[in-house]
């Protein structure tokens, strides 16, 4: 069986890491860190102009109709020049549920306008106390033809530059909708956040916020499943952030310790370098195996939770172990801030930390591991 990329898709990774190397170096992103600023509103428009941001989403709304794994190429290449722009937020939490669930009319008021790079997108999946992004807390009641939420969401991405922000809200007994939010309507709070990466995260506070019956997205008591395929795909995506971020970690830290000369020779021939680095490129073979066997079962239509907590849970561990490995054998300048391998340290521990950690990711496999044998006759 053949699993090497097709020529389209290894284009498509090859114009996005041109395109990211060009304008995602390390002086643009010293100079947009020290400005405050989280997102590179140039850099998004090359991606619109390159037809990047469409990849994954249909003709019909101007994408290239091309689907999950050729966005898990677009975001590993993120991952590794840690571009500060929202294309997870946007594409995975944003249009990729629109794009499959959202009516004709919701496909066509938003989809168009995020290929051409002129709004973005996001979800608030997230609530305090470990709730299920299924089942939240948030809620939302009828008022005629509208909806009102109530609630608070926290780390949501790209929220105040999103268009609509897609809030699940409970809106029944074990009843769940999704609701398109626009952060800029009344009753709602955006609180800034700040990542572990730096990246600009809000609190989301909802007060009788009203959303109008077009903007539920699919049926409003059948939004858990919306939600559950949506998680699915964002940890995907995750996954593969955390492998570019991992792999480009593990390539600065073998250039630097093939050149750094101690004793008369390179660190990197030092048995304890060696093998460090070894352990290091053996959890990012399996944090890549694992990330393309979950993104081609979504991908073809297959079940695939298991995949993907198991994905996950090898982007949490061994992506902090290879952020780890490379910040001990730079040594002291890996402590510099003003040198790069900083941001790889902190980027991979915020991957690690995003829709669950380790130990959750573990917990959830394990019991639908348990609860496949309990049904087998």
């Amino acid at each position: 069986m053949d699993f090497s990329f097709n020529e389209e898709q290894q284009a498509l990774a090859a114009l996005a890491g041109r395109i990211f190397a060009d304008r995602a170096g390390h002086e643009r992103l010293r100079d947009l860190e020290a400005a405050g600023e989280g997102f590179d509103r140039e850099l998004w428009a090359e991606l619109a102009r390159a037809n990047l941001l469409g990849a994954a989403l249909p003709e019909e709304v101007g994408g290239s109709g091309l689907g999950l794994l050729e966005l898990c190429l677009l975001l590993e290449e993120l991952g590794r020049h840690l571009a500060p722009v929202p294309l997870f937020p946007a594409l995975v939490l944003g249009a990729l549920p629109l794009a499959e669930f959202g009516s004709a009319e919701q496909r066509g008021r938003f989809l168009p306008a995020l290929v051409r790079g002129e709004l973005v997108l996001s979800a608030a999946l997230q609530e305090t106390g470990g709730v299920a992004p299924e089942r939240p807390r948030t809620a939302a009641r009828r008022a005629g033809a509208d909806w009102l939420l109530d609630g608070e969401k926290v780390c949501v991405a790209a929220a105040p530059e999103a268009e609509r922000v897609l809030v699940p809200a409970r809106t029944g007994e074990g009843a769940v909708g999704v609701f398109l939010v626009d952060p800029r309507a009344p009753g709602v709070s955006l609180e800034t956040q700040r990542a572990t990466n730096r990246e600009p995260l809000s609190r989301l506070t909802l007060s009788g916020v009203r959303v109008p019956g077009s903007d539920v997205l699919g049926d409003p008591a059948l939004g858990a499943a919306v939600v559950q395929w949506t998680l699915e795909r964002a940890l995907v995506g995750l996954c593969a952030v955390q492998v570019g971020v991992a792999e480009e970690a593990l390539r600065r830290t073998a250039e630097y310790t093939g050149s750094r000369r101690q004793f008369g020779r390179p660190i990197a021939s030092f048995q304890g370098v060696a093998l460090r680095a070894a352990d290091a490129y053996i959890d990012v073979e399996a944090m890549r195996s694992t990330l393309w066997q979950a993104a081609w079962r979504l991908a073809e239509g297959l079940p695939a939770e298991r995949e993907v907590r198991a994905a996950k849970w090898w982007a949490c561990r061994g992506g902090q172990r290879v952020a780890h490995t490379a910040q001990h054998l730079h040594g002291g300048i890996g402590s510099d801030v003003d040198y790069p391998i900083h941001r790889y340290f902190l980027w991979a521990k915020q991957i690690e930390l995003t829709l669950g950690a380790a130990s959750p990711q573990l917990a959830r496999l394990g019991a639908l591991l348990v609860g496949a044998a309990e049904a087998r006759p």
